[in-house]
Formats: structure tokens, sequence, C-alpha cells
């Protein structure tokens, strides 16, 4: 374990989200920098998991990301502890879990919400070794999902910055042991439904 200097803000390069910065994967970032607790690093954004092929030096955004994500690491630690996001189709989650290999650990608490699960399910799924609680997530976000999820009154953390909101929301998901259907990638491909069109309720 680094000592931490308590007047010094973490960095996110001395932090396991380091990696995932460096190889440009933190976008659209709404916190990214130190948070309340010492030596923590928020991140509060997506998570590019596919790039799109680049002509010369044209930024097109990714294919698909981990969305709306929410998590912190601390400086020292090899691993991220909690991290929770939105993916549009769960047949993603392999894909994040590939790009957030070695970044996880057996002991941390991990959320997926999904666009295309049934309503009323919630599953447990392990892929190389480190197990994802899925929900549902429809027409709602995933910080209100977690707020329900977690029992939090939205007045309890109003006065809070959002680096504050942060910490509260994920110091209360640590440790979190709901003991939901276990079942393999496979199975949860099988039984996912058709991605919803994001556009089809939009005015034109």
């Amino acid at each position: 374990m680094t000592t931490i200097e308590l007047n010094t803000p973490a960095t996110i390069e001395k932090t396991a989200l380091g990696r995932l910065d460096r190889e440009g994967r933190l976008l659209n970032a709404v916190l990214k920098g130190p948070t309340k607790k010492p030596g923590r690093f928020g991140f509060r954004g997506d998570i590019a998991l596919k790039f799109q092929s680049q002509v010369a030096d044209e930024k097109r955004p990714p294919e698909f990301s981990i969305e709306q994500v929410l998590t912190i690491a601390q400086e020292g630690d090899s691993t991220i502890p909690a991290l929770v996001g939105y993916l549009h189709s769960f047949a993603y989650l392999d894909v994040a879990s590939e790009v957030l290999d070695g970044l996880l650990s057996p002991g941390g608490t991990y959320f997926m919400f999904c666009n295309n699960i049934d309503l009323l399910t919630k599953y447990c799924v392990t892929l190389r070794g480190i197990t994802f609680y899925v929900l549902p997530c429809d027409e709602s976000t995933v910080w209100k999902e977690m707020l329900d999820l977690l029992s939090i009154d939205k007045n309890d953390i109003k006065k809070l910055d959002t680096a504050g909101k942060l910490d509260y929301v994920l110091d209360a998901a640590a440790g979190f042991n709901e003991k939901y259907d276990a079942i393999t990638f496979e199975e949860g491909l099988a039984r996912m439904e058709p991605v919803k069109n994001r556009n089809e309720n939009r005015p034109v």
C-alpha cells in the first residue's frame, strides 16, 4: 500500500484507471478528478469498449461503450474496487470484461445495467473470474437506479458536490451481496431481448 499525503489530491496515473486513460477510453467525463476521500480518484462518464476505424486525424465516437459510468480508484491500488455502468446490449458484457481484465478484483463490486434484458430479471454473471451484477434499465438512468437499489434518499446527498455524491453512493455499494440468479454469459445471450432503438420515441 502507498502512503497517502492527506493534502495531495489523487492523480489518475497512480490508480487503476490510469491504463484506461492512457488507452483513450475515458470519455464524456462529468467528473474526472480527486474525490473527497484521501488518495481516491473518481470518474463519471463513458468507457469506450470498441473504437471505430479512424481516417487520418478524424476523431470518431466509439462503436460502443460502457455508458453512465460511476467508478472510483485508490492511489497505489492495482484494481478498481467499485464500478457501475450501462450497456446498450447484454452482448457487450464480454467485451467490457475483456477491456477491464486485470483492473477488477474478485472482491470488488460491479454492476452493469442493460437495455435488453427482461425488466423482471436480475443476474449474476461471472467472466474472467469477476462477478457482475446485471440488472435491467429502461428509460431511466444508472444514477437513479443505483439510488433506488441502495435505498438512498436523494435528500441525503443533495448538498454534496459531484465528487461527494460519487463517494457516498459507491461506499454504500461496497459489499453489496444480494443473491441474484447466477447464469453464464452464454445463457444471458440466449435470454436477451432485441436491443431497443434509442431514437424510437424521440421527436424528429
